[in-house]
């Protein structure tokens, strides 16, 4: 198997299910969903949870389609914008506020994989940061501020316990943060959706709405071959454009990001690691990796405006994968892929609505699992409850991104932080 014909890891051991058949003539209902990732599905299953069940959900491909089936799977708290700046931005009884919304995501979705039985291979291990340089400052930085003023305590790794789990002379000290998982994203994706559809909700693939416009007091939702007239619509198509509100769809960046699968490493899998938790590094430009429960090693990284090729993803992460674990020097990789996910200029999740009944989730910029559950919440209970909890979020609204420009502004953005990192490691030899 070559990684230029390969599909993802996640589309190859995905869970059999069987279709959701497309949208075909007229109908009414109470919401439509359009986007069948975490941030529809998640709305979508906490409408029907709470009674609210007529529901439907419209899916331009197949349900996970997007980043959600993806992703590297990690499930932890927080979000792009990081806990200083939060905490700056915010102060500190809103921002914890806000931090809490996502730890409350981790353990929803440890919640709903048992209840709903789904087969998504989590893996309830916690998520360890490693650092990739020798000061240990930003690591206890991180910690103070995380007990002082989130109230959340994660444990120093001094560098010799941290070698003891990772067999890699990259890393100096570590902090691990328990309360997080890991898992299978696109089958998860695809239990949501299963877990919806039992409740009441009717899921369509394959049903890319082409046109979205206020009908006197409802909204007429177009797809190819039906239609839905529907009281309330809530938007969540992250970094796959839906191309059906301008301010919508602008206040966000596609940016992609890289995931490689190697083949299964056996007994090789105890010379890299010897721990089951997820691994991701200090540099702004960081790896990303996990053990998977077949012995493979699922690593991913980079960002960039590019969404390359299978074979150029394999190129520029296997290189990355040797400068932590050289001892996978002839290691074949089996699948390589890469996925947009949706940033906005704030680095904050979107997550608003309208008094004629429009609503939106987006821009979770790689922190999607957690946040997604938590922005599903926060919108189910909005629509059938009133809840204004949602409020939250309005200091981090739809500011334009200003694309094309905008994507020029990114990569560079990037470069320059990607240099920065390059810098400290010469530096410190």
């Amino acid at each position: 198997m070559t990684p230029s014909t390969a599909t993802s890891y996640y589309r190859a051991t995905a869970t059999p299910y069987e279709a959701y058949a497309p949208l075909e003539g007229r109908h009414e209902a109470r919401v439509a969903v359009i986007g069948g990732g975490f941030a529809g599905l998640n709305t979508a299953l906490g409408l029907a949870e709470r009674g609210l069940r007529d529901v439907v959900l419209l899916e331009r491909a197949q349900v996970g389609y997007g980043a959600s089936g993806r992703n590297g799977g990690f499930v932890f708290a927080g979000y792009s914008l990081g806990e200083q700046a939060l905490l700056d931005q915010l102060g500190e009884a809103r921002a914890r506020a806000l931090f809490q919304r996502t730890i409350d995501g981790v353990h929803r979705i440890r919640q709903r994989v048992a209840d709903y039985a789904i087969p998504c291979d989590a893996v309830d291990a916690g998520v360890i940061w490693a650092n990739w340089f020798r000061d240990p400052g930003v690591l206890r930085a991180r910690q103070q501020l995380l007990v002082e003023h989130y109230g959340v305590a994660w444990e120093w790794l001094p560098e010799a316990q941290l070698r003891e789990r990772i067999h890699s002379t990259r890393y100096h000290d570590g902090l691990f943060e328990r309360d997080a998982l890991h898992l299978h994203p696109l089958n998860y994706a695809i239990g949501l959706a299963g877990a919806a559809a039992a409740q009441g909700v009717r899921v369509h693939e394959h049903s890319g709405v082409r046109r979205l416009q206020r009908e006197g007091n409802r909204w007429r939702v177009q797809a190819a071959s039906g239609e839905v007239l529907a009281e309330q619509v809530v938007l969540a198509c992250g970094g796959y454009l839906a191309g059906l509100r301008r301010q919508i769809d602008r206040a966000i960046l596609p940016i992609a990001t890289y995931v490689m699968v190697t083949e299964p490493l056996g007994d090789r899998l105890a010379d890299c690691l010897a721990t089951r938790a997820a691994i991701y590094d200090t540099r702004f430009a960081f790896d990303y990796y996990r053990p998977l429960p077949d012995t493979r090693l699922l690593w991913g990284g980079r960002i960039s405006v590019l969404d390359r090729s299978p074979r150029a993803v394999q190129r520029l992460l296997r290189r990355d994968l040797l400068r932590v674990f050289p001892q996978l020097g002839d290691v074949r990789v089996d699948y390589a892929w890469s996925g947009l996910m949706s940033y906005a200029r704030h680095q904050m999740p979107q997550i608003g609505g309208r008094e004629d009944g429009l609503w939106w989730a987006q821009a979770f910029g790689g922190h999607g699992l957690s946040s997604t559950c938590a922005a599903g919440e926060l919108l189910a209970a909005a629509i059938a409850e009133g809840d204004p909890a949602w409020r939250q979020f309005t200091d981090y609204g739809l500011a334009s991104t200003y694309r094309p420009l905008g994507f020029v502004a990114a990569q560079a953005s990037y470069w320059r932080a990607e240099l920065q990192d390059w810098l400290k490691t010469r530096l410190e030899g």
